[in-house]
């Protein structure tokens, strides 16, 4: 059975739209793109090459798919192994046509597809960006590991990693560390159901 990864840079208030550059994703007139560039230093750069070493494949929205396709074939140097992974693509249009070598369409029932990759044997499965794709992989507890990159600023709009797919689940700290410009890197495994108790 292959683990379900989500990988992302997020912000204090849950903001994960275009942190990469002005352009990335400008929906809804997101206008703070490119949100964590003055937070990039060896610190981060050190926990992406970590996150981005093994050989994975890939599940992505079609959005971050087209962001991906657009620069990493291109700049594989920065990504060893990127181009020869499988990039499994999520989207409503069956026709979209897929040019990045090694890319997979799933299109017609995504929850069915995705279950069906996670009961292979095969690599584990990295989700990047893919904001409206994660909100499916939440609503159907198919989210084995978070691995969040938390900075320490708000921005009060933006497209959110938790929002109408999250169920109450519980998860534990599996690795953490907190850079000098005081990013929270931290993963996150899967911890079985929600318990309360009240406190005296």
């Amino acid at each position: 059975m292959r683990k379900l990864i989500v990988i992302e840079f997020i912000t204090l208030d849950g903001v994960i739209q275009a942190p990469g550059g002005s352009e990335e994703d400008t929906m809804e007139g997101f206008k703070y793109g490119g949100w964590m560039g003055p937070y990039m230093d060896d610190f981060l750069g050190d926990v992406m090459e970590e996150q981005m070493s093994g050989r994975s494949d890939l599940l992505l929205g079609h959005k971050t798919y087209e962001i991906f396709a657009g620069y990493w074939p291109k700049h594989a140097d920065g990504w060893s192994g990127i181009n020869e992974v499988k990039k499994y693509v999520a989207a409503h249009d069956s026709t979209l046509k897929l040019d990045w070598e090694n890319s997979v369409l799933l299109a017609g029932n995504v929850v069915e597809e995705v279950k069906k990759l996670k009961s292979e044997d095969g690599t584990d499965l990295q989700v990047w960006g893919s904001s409206n794709l994660i909100q499916t992989l939440l609503k159907h507890d198919f989210v084995d590991e978070l691995w969040l990159k938390i900075f320490p600023i708000t921005l009060g709009t933006g497209k959110r990693l938790f929002v109408e797919g999250t169920i109450p689940a519980a998860f534990k700290l599996s690795d953490g560390k907190i850079s000098p410009k005081g990013i929270i890197a931290a993963k996150y495994e899967r911890a079985g159901e929600v318990q309360t108790e009240s406190v005296a």
